[in-house]
């Protein structure tokens, strides 16, 4: 835990994805140098926790557990004990590598929801997806393909077309078919939750200048910052027509999870917490 009067050191690495096995190229982009850097603090006597783990929610987990003739969590407990096999043998000296689908992840995501919409800061919306109604559900970009509007390609996925690289709403596919069962999908309104953006856009660009004229920020991280709040901020969906993802526990959205972007970062905090149960004192802890 952090201690009064010495440099404590929090440290975490980029949460893999957990459904494939990782390369080397996964180890030297983000783990290794984290890991370097944790024995650095060590020698030098700081305090340090240094921590990760997978990320396991999500359309790509789903999708490879199809694939594979699994469900989501027998997919995620093999490739989990993989992921951590292989970094012990490379000896990167996590305190802690967990996972995102725990307790723990449940309660501090839909914990950060409640505050948000407390606070007034969530909206509702209406997207217009593909339904199949032959499977009785609708269809994640990742479970559709079909003739890109671009270029005609005839397997585009539903986010992006592998041939002109152009990203696609799914709806906007010619030919449409469910990956799942080959039907023909339908299109269909579906109610979402947004985060609203654009009312914190002023306390952000007021923290931004604040933390920028500190110096520690890169010059690439600036401009990719100031190219978002130049075009302004939109508000942005926190909600999937899913079933593998963190519950959201609020009426009329029961059978929806969180988007995986939404959800995904927390479980640096979520990590922690199954590491200890004392864990808001290193991630709200700004004096230490």
């Amino acid at each position: 835990l952090p201690v009064e009067g010495e440099r404590n050191v929090l440290i975490t690495s980029a949460l893999p994805y957990v459904n494939n096995v990782p390369h080397l190229g996964n180890i030297i982009g983000c783990v290794l140098s984290a890991d370097t850097f944790a024995r650095y603090c060590r020698l030098r006597g700081w305090n340090t926790l240094f921590v990760c783990g997978t990320d396991e929610y999500g359309t790509a987990t789903e999708t490879r557990a199809l694939q594979e003739g699994l469900s989501p969590r027998q997919l995620c407990d093999r490739y989990h004990a993989l992921h951590a096999d292989i970094y012990t043998w490379f000896r990167i000296s996590f305190d802690h590598f967990g996972r995102t689908t725990t307790p723990q992840q449940t309660r501090i995501a839909q914990d950060i929801f409640q505050r948000l919409l407390a606070r007034g800061f969530l909206l509702q919306d209406t997207l217009e997806q593909l339904r199949c109604e032959s499977c009785g559900r609708y269809l994640a970009d990742r479970f559709v393909e079909g003739t890109c509007p671009f270029c005609g390609y005839a397997e585009a996925r539903g986010d992006q077309c592998d041939r002109c690289g152009k990203l696609i709403n799914a709806v906007e596919l010619q030919n449409p078919q469910c990956k799942l069962c080959r039907g023909t999908p339908v299109v269909a309104p579906t109610q979402h939750l947004f985060l609203d953006l654009p009312k914190l856009e002023g306390r952000l660009e007021a923290w931004l200048e604040r933390t920028w004229a500190a110096g520690e920020w890169t010059a690439n991280a600036r401009h990719i910052t100031r190219t978002w709040l130049r075009d302004g901020l939109k508000p942005r969906c926190i909600t999937r027509d899913l079933t593998w993802g963190t519950p959201v526990p609020l009426d009329g959205f029961r059978d929806k999870v969180f988007y995986v972007w939404f959800d995904a970062p927390i479980g640096y905090l979520s990590i922690t917490a199954n590491y200890t149960e004392h864990w808001e004192r290193w991630w709200k802890n700004p004096q230490q």
